[in-house]
Parts: structure tokens; C-alpha cells; sequence
């Protein structure tokens, strides 16, 4: 049997100031994924996790000799509970239970990280980074053609970069419900010449991020200058774009993404399936300090299921990785308020706010002049960052 750690994390705010070794264990939550478990243990751990109150997914449940993978949620109390349990109910399960109380003894204090954008160090943890969207399409969802020319997108990207934007993150194909996908040779020429007029700018330092998945279209970027690569399929979009991201040592933003909505396991699949990408970076040589995850609400997922996973932000910390949300005036917003995307500003505030109190580190909006301002009376609340005078 094989386990994988994930992290400890706390639900109290002290969480998004990374310091959970000092909170109460009992306040403490762990997600540990354990693979390659036997049947027999496999239905005893799940049954045991039952009565503690550990939520216990049944990940591949039906690997014949392989055995199972299982993914544990709970609080470390609890799960040092189970391992003694299972330390006391045979050899085989027994194991199991000295596997999960020895990950749970590897506890390691992590202070604030940084975010290398070029010449950029952006702190991570501190504050709210703020990622300005700039869809150079006809056809985006919510601003399909406003920012097509290159005036109007260099004049917006300037814009979001005075009212607070940290990065802007610049699009070229559209990927609304129902998108018509583009070549990279076309994504190209909607995006570089916006990106060459920034790089040539005196005036303007902010750092960009490409949103692709194409290889071809990230090197041309990062040729460019771009300093970051933001990916809607997690690098399984295009086999290529782990070796150009790596071969650049550029940050990337994983999101999730999948062509289903059908799930065994909401949180525990997305979860997997995030950590399929992370190990995709890791293997072709991105450094673990150069990974973002983003859950991806509103992509392979139906109005509950976006909001499921909303509701278990905090579980996506366990990873082990800054997290991104991107919530800006989504169907998500626009489903559960009855709203067209330019009315959904008041509900593109109210997620960022929840997501920056469960934990995320960054957070991809429309509107930055309203939602720095949302993160800045959020961060003095959950992060602490103090703010003015009384």
C-alpha cells in the first residue's frame, strides 16, 4: 500500500497566514490519499472513518490485485483515532494504520511563499494576488469584442494594471459554454500583438500570463516575456506544453477540467484528477514552487456541483499548492441569481470573499477596481493585513 501526503490544513482564518502547526489538533484537517489498499482494508477503513466522522472516497474501486485508492478528509484527531484503530485489527489493516500515523508525524512549519514572475516576486499568503482578465476574442462570454482591437485591450490591460491588478492574464480563444476552438496559429495572432505592445511599453511593468492550452501559442508568449502560463485542462490538453512550460521555468496555473459532469465522488475526483496534473508538471521538470492549482468552477461541472466545490475550497489546500479561483461572472453566479454576466458583480464579490476566507491565494476577476476592494476589506478580516486609520 502507498500514501501520499497532502497537507495539514486549518479551517480557522490563521490558515491563510500558513500557520497551522500552532493551532489545537483537534482544529487541524488533513487530507491524505492512500493507494493500492486491499479490498478487505479498504472496506474496513471505510467503515471505521464512518463512526469518526472522516469522510473516506472510494477513488478506483475496482483495481483487482492493485487494490483501492482512498481518499481521507478529516480532522487529525480523528485520524490518529483511525490509525490506532486499524493498528489493533490485524496485521494487514495494521499496516495501514502505522501509514497514516506516520504521515500525520510529518508535520513541517511553512511559512509564506513567493511567486517568481520574471523579475517579480509577488508574496503568496500575505495577500490576495489579483489576476486581471483581458479576453482578446469576439465571441468571450462576457466581453466577446469589447477588447478585440489592440487599442481597446492595450488601454484595458493598462487600466486593470492602476486600479490594482497584480498579473493580467490575456486570452485569445474563448471557452464559454459551447465555444467554437480556434488554431493555435489563429490564437497567436489574436494574442501576441497585445502582448508585444505591453512589453514594449515604458509605462507599463505588470506581469502577463498567457491563458492557453497550446503549446505553440505558450511559446510564442514566453518568447515574448510573458511570465506566466495559465492552463484550463491541466496540462492534458496538449501533451507538449508541460516540456515548453518547464523548458521556460514559468509558473503555471492547473486547472481542473473534464468533458463530463458525471462524478462517483465530486471532491475526491476533482481532487485526483488535480493531483494527475500536478504529477504531469513534476514529471516533465516544473518545480513544485513554480505550480498553481485552480478548481475550476465552471468547467466540468453543473450548477450544484460548482457550488459543491465552493463549499470544500479548503479541502483543495491539502494539495499542497497556492490556489487560484476564477468565479467572475460565471453561470454559477448568473444560475443561482437569475442574472446576465454584466449584472453579476455583487455575486462575483461574494464568491471572492468566501474563497479568500477558505483559503485561495489568487483570485481571477473582470472587475478589478470593485474587487480589490473586496479583497482588501476581506484580507484585513481573514489575513490580517490591518487598513486604515479608525
Amino acid at each position: 500500500m502507498k500514501a501520499f501526503w497532502y497537507k495539514i490544513i486549518n479551517p480557522g482564518t490563521e490558515a491563510h497566514r500558513w500557520d497551522w502547526i500552532d493551532s489545537p489538533a483537534e482544529l487541524r484537517l488533513c487530507s491524505i490519499r492512500l493507494s493500492a489498499v486491499p479490498p478487505a482494508t479498504a472496506t474496513l477503513i471505510r467503515q471505521q472513518c464512518a463512526t469518526l466522522g472522516i469522510t473516506a472516497g472510494l477513488l478506483k474501486g475496482d483495481c483487482g490485485e492493485a487494490g483501492r485508492e482512498i481518499l481521507l478528509q478529516g480532522r487529525e484527531v480523528s485520524l490518529r483515532e483511525l490509525s490506532e484503530m486499524l493498528k489493533r485489527s490485524g496485521e494487514e489493516t495494521a499496516a495501514a494504520g502505522r501509514t497514516i500515523l506516520g504521515l500525520l508525524r510529518r508535520k513541517r512549519r511553512k511559512g509564506p511563499g513567493v511567486l517568481q514572475l520574471g523579475r517579480h516576486r509577488l508574496p503568496l499568503g500575505e495577500r490576495t494576488l489579483i489576476m486581471g482578465i483581458l479576453n482578446v476574442t469576439p465571441d468571450s462570454f462576457t466581453d466577446g469584442g469589447r477588447y478585440n482591437s489592440l487599442p481597446a485591450a492595450v488601454e484595458r490591460a493598462c487600466q486593470m494594471a492602476a486600479e490594482g491588478a497584480d498579473i493580467i492574464d490575456i486570452g485569445g480563444e474563448s471557452t464559454r459554454p459551447g465555444y467554437r476552438g480556434i488554431s493555435a496559429t489563429e490564437e497567436i495572432a489574436r494574442v501576441m500583438p497585445v502582448i508585444e505592445a505591453l512589453k514594449s511599453r515604458t509605462d507599463f511593468s505588470t506581469p502577463l500570463s498567457i491563458d492557453t492550452f497550446k503549446a505553440a501559442t505558450a511559446r510564442a508568449a514566453l518568447e515574448a516575456g510573458v511570465e506566466m502560463v495559465n492552463d484550463i485542462w491541466g496540462l492534458k490538453g496538449d501533451p507538449l506544453l508541460a516540456g515548453v512550460v518547464a523548458s521556460f521555468g514559468v509558473p503555471i496555473c492547473l486547472m481542473h477540467n473534464r468533458s463530463s459532469t458525471v462524478y462517483r465522488e465530486l471532491v475526491p475526483e476533482v481532487i485526483l484528477e488535480l493531483q494527475e496534473s500536478i504529477d504531469l508538471a513534476k514529471a516533465a521538470g516544473i518545480s513544485k514552487d513554480k505550480i498553481i492549482i485552480d478548481p475550476g468552477i465552471g468547467f466540468g461541472k453543473d450548477l450544484h456541483q460548482n457550488l459543491a466545490v465552493m463549499q470544500r475550497l479548503g479541502d483543495f489546500r491539502g494539495l499542497g499548492y497556492p490556489l487560484l479561483l476564477g468565479t467572475s461572472r460565471k453561470s454559477m453566479i448568473g444560475k443561482t441569481l437569475d442574472l446576465p454576466p454584466l449584472e453579476r458583480l455583487e455575486g462575483t464579490a461574494s464568491t471572492v470573499a468566501y474563497g479568500i476566507a477558505a483559503g485561495a491565494e489568487i483570485v481571477r476577476v473582470h472587475d478589478v477596481k470593485e474587487m480589490r476592494r473586496v479583497v482588501q476589506m476581506t484580507d484585513a478580516m481573514v489575513r490580517r493585513t490591518g487598513g486604515g486609520s479608525a
